[in-house]
């Protein structure tokens, strides 16, 4: 594997054998590409998760800080990172089924946390299911520990109506 970055651009090509993937923000016309990934890879999400309001939400805030992975054309990868202030954070970072195991997801993260730390957090939290053994392990192999916390939520209502009132 071979990496080539330029600090200039903000991004990153991965030379893996013969495979080239190509780690940068987010642009619009790669719109069809992340909701047919996160579709696929992210099957049970939540209403409010729905893709394209997701994309609408983060060009919002932070735009540099949600990336793709591109082979060829094609969304192979994707993470959305924010800061808040106190903690970077990291959601949907995901990878195409048939192109995992080629260090994407791990490249993903880590030009994440290349601009999480750029911007000054001092630290980058996440969240995954109880039940997704493989992401635990994804994640510990990248350094991340298990913390003891509850992890709280309140639905707020949206523009677009999630959650629906009582």
């Amino acid at each position: 594997m071979q990496l080539n970055a330029d600090p200039l651009d903000g991004e990153t090509t991965i030379q893996m054998n013969s495979l080239e993937i190509e780690v940068r923000s987010y642009r619009n016309r790669d719109e069809p590409g992340v909701v047919e990934l996160w579709t696929a890879v992210f099957p049970d999400d939540p209403p409010w998760n729905e893709p394209h309001l997701i994309i609408q939400r983060k060009h919002a805030v932070q735009v540099d800080l949600f990336l793709v992975a591109i082979r060829g054309s094609a969304v192979v990868g994707t993470v959305i990172a924010g800061f808040d202030g106190c903690r970077g954070w990291v959601h949907h970072l995901a990878v195409a089924p048939e192109a995992r195991r080629a260090r994407i997801g791990s490249s993903l993260m880590r030009e994440a946390a290349a601009r999480l730390k750029a911007i000054g957090a001092p630290k980058v939290n996440l969240q995954v299911r109880a039940s997704n053994d493989d992401a635990v392990r994804f994640y510990q192999s990248l350094g991340f520990k298990v913390e003891q916390r509850v992890s709280m939520s309140q639905l707020l209502q949206t523009d677009d109506g999630w959650p629906p009132p009582r």
